[in-house]
């Protein structure tokens, strides 16, 4: 076992992607069950390849770029045995020149803080990702404020999926997943009581992106990626805050794979979103200061 140790030259680098999944591992086994995967392929319209891990190393290695990478651990809602954030935090430590990994731990399981302790201590995970709908639980339920007090003094962040979601989407009641669970709004107790607890807004927050435009102007220690949308679709407000008010706590993310860097960068391109003088913060900066990589 390697304990992950970050080897990456910012300098060699043009951008930080803080939202890449690991879809699939060495042996061939998904994330989702079958039926959740076919669904969220057929919603973001893509049959793209999903590679391993070695493979989006590389991927990102060709584009001078460096990538956050996760899985999601949905035991307890799904009934699907999770891709290892074990082997995906080894993965990384092989590849600790453009890859950083978070670990993703089912909070429903009883033990969820102790194998939130072993992922820090034995593999140096640096963050946790969290997916409300996915997972099946309300984050500003007390009952998990002891795994957020973990990461706080761990010092590193917590990434929640909010908003939207293309899992389950199409599917007979959603597959029984509820979108109300991933309302940015629900963040702000947490945000509250854990002043120190870097916490990372993913996506643009359809329908709810004055929620988190709210939670991220009020608590300093949260952030929004503009992970899982192309850039010419999103909304003004959160354009107009990201070049200016928000500048310093915005961070580029992709969603790949079923978003890929290249297409993220060519329609913000188009659309004329930021403004040159923030883009390098969005690109990198932020991310490097978040991740503690300066």
């Amino acid at each position: 076992m390697t304990r992950y140790e970050s080897a990456i030259d910012l300098s060699r680098i043009e951008a930080i992607d803080t939202h890449v999944h690991i879809e699939v591992d060495a042996h061939g086994h998904s994330s989702l069950p079958d039926d959740l995967a076919e669904a969220a392929s057929r919603y973001f319209r893509t049959d793209g390849p999903r590679p391993d891990l070695d493979g989006i190393a590389e991927y990102y290695r060709e584009r001078r770029m460096a990538a956050v990478v996760f899985t999601v651990d949905a035991t307890t809602n799904l009934g699907q045995a999770p891709i290892s954030s074990a082997d995906i935090a080894e993965g990384a430590a092989r590849n600790n020149d453009v890859l950083i990994p978070y670990g993703s731990v089912d909070p429903l399981r009883a033990d969820a803080a102790d194998e939130m302790r072993r992922l820090l201590d034995e593999h140096g995970v640096r963050g946790f990702k969290f997916h409300p709908t996915v997972q099946g639980f309300s984050p500003d339920d007390e009952r998990f404020f002891p795994l957020y007090e973990l990461i706080e003094q761990a010092g590193v962040p917590a990434l929640f999926h909010t908003g939207q979601t293309g899992i389950g989407a199409g599917m007979p009641g959603g597959r029984g997943l509820r979108l109300a669970l991933s309302n940015p709004m629900l963040l702000d107790a947490v945000a509250a009581r854990f002043p120190s607890l870097q916490i990372v807004m993913a996506h643009p927050s359809v329908p709810w992106q004055d929620e988190a435009l709210s939670v991220a102007t009020h608590k300093h220690s949260t952030w929004i990626d503009l992970s899982g949308w192309s850039p010419k679709y999103f909304p003004a407000e959160l354009v107009r805050y990201a070049n200016t008010i928000l500048k310093d706590r915005i961070l580029f993310g992709s969603d790949f794979p079923l978003l890929t860097p290249e297409r993220w960068i060519r329609d913000a391109e188009a659309a004329g979103s930021f403004r040159p003088e923030v883009l390098p913060g969005i690109m990198k900066d932020n991310a490097a200061r978040l991740l503690g990589l300066t």
